[in-house]
């Protein structure tokens, strides 16, 4: 009996029904990923939410192609360059088709087992939002104590939430109804020292000009006192020591932002009553989204 050929139509519509076959087993969910240069890491970050049904990246004006290497790995991408991290997450959160948003970062990864809780809970939802613990990574090694070590954010929310706009340090809007995940979300937020550094700099800043807006300003406690009580804080109180050396260096780099951030905000003052030029503002678009 002579063999049928199959025609390209038939190929064609016989890899739209496997497509559509892959999608129903992807988790109802929208994984929005807020980006700025991630050119190094974006195509990791997309494929590792392949087992969600939709996966947006929020572009805030890279100059890297990390726009291109998003639309490579599969994720929809929208682009609002010079934006805070907060409207980037929004635009994304408005953009998305499902009833769900995870918001995650291009650092941040869901591991099998917090993959699977996901689906569980979302298949029978019992609150209105979720917070997540993080397992944070620093320079290759966990830190389970200190400030790094009680690391929670609400991450998974329905659809009507929105992020509270403000420079650093964003969070979503206040929710009565949260509850929390038993699995952990992985965190690698820095590189490197230098890259540690250098985002600690612009975080300062940012968290500086928000103080201000606010009409704070920097006292000598301010430059003193918050400084060493965080280090004391996230040092001896969180118990920072048990994770050795790398709980040193963070929990001393920690009090240099605090520092930094109040030596910003005297700065602006000074350089206002004085009516010196100030120094250019910490834009957004210089920024790499993280926590």
């Amino acid at each position: 009996m002579p063999r049928r050929e199959v025609s390209t139509h038939e190929w064609l519509r016989a890899d739209e029904i496997l497509t559509d076959l892959l999608q129903l087993h992807k988790l109802p969910v929208t994984v929005v990923i807020p980006t700025l240069n991630e050119a190094t890491q974006i195509c990791e970050a997309v494929g590792a939410a392949g087992w969600a049904n939709e996966v947006i990246v929020v572009d805030g004006g890279s100059t890297d192609g990390t726009q291109v290497l998003a639309r490579s790995a599969g994720a929809t991408v929208l682009e609002v360059p010079r934006r805070t991290i907060a409207a980037q997450r929004n635009a994304g959160i408005v953009a998305a088709r499902n009833d769900w948003i995870l918001a995650l970062d291009a650092d941040e990864r869901v591991e099998d087992e917090l993959r699977d809780e996901l689906g569980a809970v979302l298949a029978a939802p019992q609150h209105a939002a979720y917070r997540i613990h993080f397992r944070n990574i620093y320079l290759g090694r966990e830190l389970r104590h200190g400030r790094w070590g009680r690391d929670w954010h609400v991450r998974l929310f329905s659809h009507d939430r929105r992020f509270v706009e403000r420079r650093v340090h964003e969070s979503l809007e206040p929710i009565d109804d949260v509850g929390s995940l038993s699995m952990q979300l992985e965190h690698r937020p820095y590189r490197d020292l230098t890259h540690h550094l250098e985002k600690m700099i612009r975080y300062a800043r940012w968290g500086a000009e928000d103080l201000y807006e606010c009409g704070r300003r920097a006292g000598a406690w301010d430059l003193t006192g918050v400084p060493a009580w965080r280090f004391f804080r996230e040092y001896v109180i969180f118990s920072g020591w048990r994770d050795g050396r790398p709980g040193l260096v963070v929990a001393t780099l920690s009090a240099c932002a605090a520092l930094l951030k109040y030596a910003f905000l005297f700065a602006m003052e000074w350089q206002t009553e004085s009516r010196q030029p100030t120094y250019p503002a910490a834009s957004t678009h210089e920024r790499n989204p993280g926590k």
